[in-house]
């Protein structure tokens, strides 16, 4: 069964975009979906994890009970081992439900630009993106200008195009793909010199 309607996916080593996600666009998405749908909305938000959880079970367990990940892009984002393996997972998962059409109606993948895609690789250009490029303002004081108006209306549009890709979502299946980072290799021991 599917527990989550979206997973947010993003670069946490990038603390600036870790900051807006958290600051801003979870909260306000969470808001707009929550008066979009006519049920409860949930949002899987890896800061939401409690303490003492295991990580990698617990996030790979959530992206197989999400019906629709919003990939938060930043250069670093196509460079990290985590973010890449919710895409692909998500990816995999469009190939197997056949909703790789062209025009990308069908898509389970939702991509928002953070910050410059001029160096996305070509299989992220291929989708529509939302551009924030010029709302990535992780600072709290934000939401006291002007600007954080066009932010929470572009929001809105974000949630009003999940919402029909939610509610189209395909039958869940327990066992869909999942790729996972390899583990990383332990420090090399440095050794002293003589």
């Amino acid at each position: 069964m599917y527990e989550y309607d979206v997973f947010i996916s993003y670069p946490r080593e990038v603390a600036l975009a870790a900051a807006w996600v958290r600051t801003h666009f979870y909260p306000r998405l969470l808001e707009h979906l929550d008066a979009y749908l006519d049920r409860e909305v949930t949002v899987f938000f890896d800061e939401n994890i409690p303490a003492g959880a295991k990580w990698p079970p617990t996030l790979q367990h959530a992206l197989r009970r999400t019906r629709i990940l919003v990939a938060v892009c930043a250069p670093k984002y196509f460079r990290s081992e985590w973010c890449m393996a919710e895409w692909q997972s998500m990816a995999r998962r469009e190939e197997l439900v056949g909703r790789t059409s062209p025009e990308g109606t069908q898509s389970l993948i939702y991509p928002v630009i953070f910050c410059d895609s001029d160096s996305f690789p070509d299989y992220a250009h291929q989708r529509r993106m939302r551009d924030f490029n010029d709302l990535n303002h992780p600072e709290e004081h934000f939401q006291m200008s002007p600007r954080y108006l066009d932010f929470r209306s572009e929001v809105g549009r974000i949630a009003e195009e999940l919402e029909k890709l939610i509610e189209r979502a395909p039958a869940w299946q327990p066992d869909w793909p999942l790729d996972t980072p390899l583990p990383e290799k332990p420090p090399t021991a440095k050794l002293p010199r003589f």
